[in-house]
Formats: C-alpha cells, structure tokens, sequence
C-alpha cells in the first residue's frame, strides 16, 4: 500500500506546486491591481455595446445553430480521439459504430449547413 502511494508523491508535489504558484498569484494581482473605478468598466455590455432590450428577449435562432455546430464538433473530437487509440483493439463493431456515430454527426453539420449557420451576415 505505502509503495502504491508513493508512486503518486511525483504527481501530488506538482499538484502542491500548481496551487502554490496560483495562490501567489492570486494575491499578488489582487494587492497589486490599481483601485480607481471606471463607469465605464463597470457598466453592463452585451458584444461591445450597452443592451438595448430587456434581458427576456428572445435571441437569434443563429444563436443557437452556432451552439449545436460547437457540440457536434465537440463530441466529434471527443470520441474520435480515444477511438483511434484503441482502433486496432475494437473490431468490426466498434469501427462500424463509430462510423454510424459519424454518419449521425455529418447529418447535424449538413442540417447547419441547410439552415445558413455557417453564412456570416
């Protein structure tokens, strides 16, 4: 058990280190940070200019498009990743199930294509 432990005393000391330097860090900004107060820093935006509306408004469909071409490539690279690892392990069914995950994926990136997510107005 002891000799288990101390293959992790390596990776423990840099953990101890990382959150050492990050505290520092920390409290050197935050003593060291000039105190004047801006109106205009404090001021609320939305995109680089003030908000014009109410905060219940409804959004852009784009809004939301963009967010599901982010997941889809997101998961894509995801599982991508770990399956080309393994690929020699996985067989015939987890090769053609990958590629049915694909499939599905290329689907929702040809839906955001259809609907114009990636045309920039």
């Amino acid at each position: 058990m002891l000799f288990s432990l101390y293959e992790y005393l390596g990776v423990l000391s840099l953990l101890a280190l990382a959150l050492f330097i990050s505290c520092i860090l920390f409290f050197l900004s935050y003593y060291l940070n000039p105190k004047n107060e801006d109106i205009e820093k404090a001021s609320p935006y939305e995109c680089g200019f003030d908000p014009f509306e109410d905060t219940k408004s409804r959004f852009d469909v784009k809004f939301y498009l963009i967010s599901i071409l982010f997941i889809i490539f997101d998961l894509e690279i995801m599982f991508l990743f770990p399956w080309a690892v393994v690929l020699s392990s996985v067989g015939v069914f987890g090769f053609l199930s990958m590629f049915l995950f694909l499939f599905v994926l290329t689907l929702g990136f040809v839906y955001e294509w259809k609907k114009g997510a990636l045309d920039w107005d």
